[in-house]
């Protein structure tokens, strides 16, 4: 029988955290799957999708994503979806046996979904999981005007210091006004030439999934190297109470609370790498440690043996959920 035909809906998919094969260097892959597997809201998107109409299937990656978390989920063969994934990926231009930033095949797969799902109202579903709707601030230093641009991300790319860092210090930082002056100096309408400016990001969104990535990774003149600091990160956290003023006037939404349930890890260095993840699995909330296909359950002191520093093995990617860590996926048993 074709694998196809035995899927089941996601919802129904029995529970159990399955590891999987690393075919052609997939690790990259491997841990986003993991993270994409216990974020039960897209599983339950993409399980009401009608694909009945879908051509070229073989290059459908919202299709195929399908498949495989699916699999992933029940007691299908799991092998076959996953190939199929990666050749799916690979027919998209993410090529096999190339070593692939994660935060960059998250954002390549996360549009792709959004753009091949040929039902607009669910592609925004997805996408509005996911959305974090800002507006950026550019004020005047000379005659205070302010021009407001808005826009949305689908992840904050944070910056680290070299030195030791948090997860609160670095959304502190992303959110500070910065002062733009001299060659950055920018044009003023009102003016009529370039001036000293101050510019900032405001939300006046945020999304039911937060995705953050480490800015791990820096260029220069010798080729790209990798930041091996310690970065801490809390299993919980308020939004509104770590940056204040990250909020624009019009933010409306209550409880910006957020609990972690995945974290993709690079272990290595720039030019050698391999990922894993660690995830919370949606119907226990127990955590695990997913190295393709190496699983195993782990505690809350393990994932954070990701924090950095003497250890290579660092936190790249985090998937962190709006709402109380108590929360379990609807339907799964306790």
């Amino acid at each position: 029988m074709s694998l196809r035909f035995c899927l089941v809906p996601l919802r129904k998919a029995c529970s159990g955290l399955r590891g999987l094969s690393n075919h052609c260097l997939s690790c990259c892959v491997n841990a986003l799957l993991q993270a994409f597997s216990a974020t039960w809201e897209l599983a339950e998107l993409l399980d009401k999708w009608e694909t009945a109409g879908v051509r070229e299937e073989d290059e459908n990656i919202p299709l195929n994503l399908r498949r495989v978390l699916v699999a992933m989920k029940s007691a299908c063969p799991l092998l076959p979806p996953h190939k199929d994934f990666l050749l799916c990926l690979e027919r998209n231009r993410i090529r096999r046996n190339t070593q692939h930033d994660a935060d960059q095949v998250f954002l390549f797969i996360l549009n792709a979904v959004v753009q091949q799902i040929d039902n607009r109202s669910l592609a925004l579903e997805v996408q509005n999981l996911y959305k974090i709707s800002t507006e950026t601030h550019l004020q005047c230093s000379s005659c205070s005007s302010t021009q407001i641009q808005s826009s949305y991300l689908l992840n904050l790319q944070l910056p680290v210091k070299e030195e030791h860092d948090s997860l609160e210090g670095c959304l502190t930082s992303y959110f500070r006004h910065e002062e733009l002056q001299g060659e950055n100096c920018c044009f003023c309408p009102k003016c009529g030439t370039q001036t000293p400016s101050k510019w900032g990001v405001k939300l006046l969104s945020l999304p039911q999934v937060l995705c953050i990535s480490f800015k791990r990774f820096r260029g220069n003149l010798d080729g790209t190297r990798k930041l091996h600091c310690v970065v801490t990160f809390p299993e919980s956290f308020d939004f509104s109470e770590v940056v204040k003023e990250a909020f624009a006037s019009s933010f409306t939404q209550s409880g910006c609370g957020y609990t972690l349930y995945a974290v993709v890890v690079h272990a290595g260095i720039a030019a050698c790498g391999h990922y894993t993840a660690f995830v919370r699995h949606p119907s226990d909330q127990h955590w695990y440690h997913a190295d393709d296909s190496r699983v195993k359950r782990v505690s809350w002191e393990e994932v954070k043996s990701a924090y950095g520093g003497s250890s290579r093995d660092t936190a790249y990617m985090l998937m962190y959920r709006r709402g109380p860590s108590e929360g379990l996926q609807p339907g799964l048993p306790t």
